[in-house]
């Protein structure tokens, strides 16, 4: 009997370690939400709005020449020849397509440019994550912005049992 009492203690004793030892940690953060509290954040929107107004500016002066130009064409379409009528209209033409390439272009720089000021701000705030769950102990920090999911994984990962699992099937 008092083997089995000295059984039973060693294994309750175990299975409490192993349960111990088995619980990760783990904790969850909005990003977006720590992003746009961040100063950085604040000078990158004011840049990018610079960079939007400067796009803008240039944009409605290439419009407004164009539209300045299709009403004097307009107004002069009937003293002129039809040849100097098809060359003015392939003229308007090109001139609309370059604001149509010059627009794309624009979006295309300023989606970079928000990347490049971005990049630095994510990196701050990922160190800043990866530091506290270090210092907190935490094996997982999910993120809790809808759509988003694990940040920091120092946990088991099962993959390599789970492949040698499926190899013996």
């Amino acid at each position: 009997m008092k083997l089995f009492k000295n059984l039973l203690l060693t294994s309750v004793l175990f299975i409490g370690a192993m349960t111990v030892n088995a619980q990760s940690k783990v904790a969850h953060i909005n990003t977006d939400e720590l992003v746009a509290s961040m100063p950085e954040t604040n000078l990158m929107q004011e840049e990018l709005k610079k960079v939007v107004q400067a796009y803008d500016t240039d944009f409605k002066t290439q419009s407004t020449a164009l539209q300045t130009k299709l009403q004097k064409y307009d107004k002069e379409a009937a003293t002129q020849t039809d040849a100097e009528n098809q060359k003015r209209g392939v003229e308007v033409q090109e001139l609309q397509r370059k604001l149509q390439v010059y627009r794309q272009t624009a979006q295309e720089e300023l989606q970079k440019k928000e990347r490049d000021l971005y990049m630095p701000i994510a990196e701050k705030a990922q160190n800043a994550i990866n530091a506290v769950a270090k210092a907190k102990g935490f094996d997982y920090v999910i993120d809790s912005t809808p759509g988003k999911g694990l940040i920091v994984y120092n946990g088991t990962d099962l993959m390599a049992d789970v492949k040698a699992e499926l190899a013996k099937k």
